[in-house]
């Protein structure tokens, strides 16, 4: 694909601006939840008494849920990266998980971190460009798809409220939505073609304004794309399904594990509502309003699980405890793997020279 050149740089006070806007409206969001929300419905010091009130087996069940939730977090990445090795899959993930997690628009640096990373480990920007669309769709599936689920399975007992009805739609119109779009894109190369000249022919138009020229070859990049990814699809798409709902329920375990620990049982909030709740919460997420859905998954969560009827404040300790452990741990966890793959050197290929399987043409 190729571009006109670019326009004009905007003065350096407008750019200066635009990037302190969103980090201070996200400090704003933390420093809302952490001084007026939370203290609706608990204070830290109840939280601290709620986790020193942990038996020895609670302590460690919860540190066993957490450690394998950490783990499945490289079985999509695996599934989707033929040759890329579960180590090298675990430092990739966990240091781009720290990046998403503590910076403003934090995804867009962990994607050139993720290809900075498999770019030293001799992988082309190709295979990382499929692995990448492959894993961020089956995600968003996942997102889509849990309040669907938990809708299906909240039906069966009990009616569900308008706002759990609301979300299970709106996962539903958007699993539909994207699944047609992925269907109509590896249904055929002629296909692909005419996805990719639509493409190109918007974002021409959204250039226009701004002096820039038109793209050229977007068809011939979305076929090339289009090849790859049904070819990995074809022979995978069942490992990387399952790798994906296994992320997702483990992440989810962590939740309801946290709930129960500290005294949330089933009479308040059973295993289905909790589902529910964390199913809206991870809704929200696919819209990255703060680094990690940061202020924004508490809220969710906290009201949630509360007006589903757990105590309020043994909840909020519980979301607090699940925060610490899948948010939190991560960043640490993640800045260890950053350095060792800068200090490590045992791994490095020359670019391209990564090994390749049937499921890597020749060509990429």
């Amino acid at each position: 694909m190729t571009a006109g050149p670019p326009p004009p740089r905007p003065p350096a006070t407008g750019r200066r601006w635009r990037r302190l806007v969103a980090p201070v409206l996200s400090l704003a969001l933390a420093a809302a939840v952490l001084g007026w929300f939370l203290p609706q419905f608990t204070s830290l010091s109840a939280v601290w008494d709620s986790v020193r009130a942990m038996t020895a087996a609670e302590v460690a069940l919860l540190a066993l849920v957490t450690v394998w939730n950490l783990a499945t977090y490289q079985f999509l990445v695996v599934a989707a990266m033929p040759g890329l090795t579960l180590r090298q899959a675990t430092v990739a993930t966990l240091a781009t998980t720290a990046v998403s997690n503590t910076v403003v628009a934090g995804a867009a640096l962990a994607l050139g971190l993720t290809y900075a990373m498999n770019s030293s480990w001799g992988f082309s920007r190709s295979r990382t460009s499929v692995c990448l669309l492959v894993a961020g769709l089956w995600n968003n599936f996942a997102k889509l798809a849990l309040p669907v689920l938990a809708l299906s399975l909240l039906a069966l007992g009990s009616t569900p409220s308008p706002g759990r009805v609301a979300a299970g739609v709106a996962g539903l119109a958007g699993l539909a939505v994207a699944v047609a779009l992925l269907g109509l894109l590896l249904r055929s190369r002629e296909g692909a073609a005419r996805i990719g000249t639509v493409a190109g022919r918007v974002a021409s138009a959204l250039r226009r304004p701004f002096g820039r020229g038109p793209v050229h070859g977007w068809e011939r990049a979305t076929t090339r794309f289009r090849d790859r990814t049904a070819l990995l699809l074809r022979a995978r798409w069942h490992w990387i399904s399952l790798a994906t709902l296994v992320s997702h329920l483990s992440l989810f375990l962590v939740l309801l594990v946290a709930l129960r620990v500290v005294g949330v049982d089933g009479r308040q909030v059973g295993v289905v509502e909790a589902l529910a709740v964390f199913a809206f919460a991870r809704l929200l997420t696919a819209v990255p309003f703060t680094p990690g859905g940061l202020g924004v998954v508490e809220v969710a969560l906290i009201t949630g699980l509360a007006a589903a009827g757990g105590d309020r404040p043994l909840v909020a300790a519980a979301v607090l405890v699940y925060r610490a452990l899948t948010y939190v741990l991560p960043i640490p966890l993640g800045l260890a793997a950053y350095l060792f793959w800068r200090a490590n050197r045992s791994w490095r290929r020359p670019p391209n020279a990564a090994p390749r399987t049937t499921l890597v043409p020749e060509t990429v």
